[in-house]
């Protein structure tokens, strides 16, 4: 069951958000959806690398979009120090 393009938009905004709070990183919600997005195609390439499955769906898809994008604002925080 794959996730289309605006239940993507949705869910990676949302995994953003919340990582952004976790991460104390405020975005607008336009970068909070790349951040999630962008995080959650990171998320899915390192889990499938260290064969670990997440739960498909839009749950699968908002948790790797989580733990990607709190990577992303691990390391933007490195780099702005």
């Amino acid at each position: 069951m794959g996730v289309g393009w605006f239940a993507a938009i949705i869910i990676g905004g949302l995994a953003g958000w919340l990582a952004g709070k976790l991460m104390d990183m405020r975005f607008g919600i336009f970068m909070n959806i790349i951040i999630g997005i962008v995080g959650a195609v990171l998320a899915n390439a390192i889990f499938d690398s260290a064969n670990i499955h997440v739960a498909g769906g839009w749950l699968g898809y908002l948790v790797q979009g989580f733990v990607g994008s709190c990577i992303l604002l691990f390391v933007a925080k490195l780099v702005r120090r």
